[in-house]
């Protein structure tokens, strides 16, 4: 009968610290999403500025043309300017 007494608290001490750590993982992606969310949205200069700097490191590594980056930029600026 000890033995069983023994498992039970081993168990339920290991389903309660799995359910702290459950609980506290959930807390982090709460705060990080709700940091996400209430974070101001950048403006339409430095999403473009970062569109750019994407493409120019893309085309660098030989991942896509000149080209190509200047038409999906160029694409792109509509859009944004376009939301903004």
């Amino acid at each position: 009968m000890q033995n069983k007494a023994v498992r039970y608290v081993v168990r339920s001490t290991a389903a309660a610290a799995g359910g702290i750590a459950t609980a506290a993982t959930s807390v982090a992606a709460a705060t990080l999403a709700a940091s996400i969310i209430f974070s101001p949205a950048p403006d339409a200069s430095e999403r473009l500025d970062g569109v750019h700097a994407d493409l120019a490191r893309a085309v660098q590594l030989n991942q896509i043309t000149e080209e190509q980056a200047a038409r999906f930029e160029s694409r792109l600026v509509g859009r944004i300017l376009g939301d903004a």
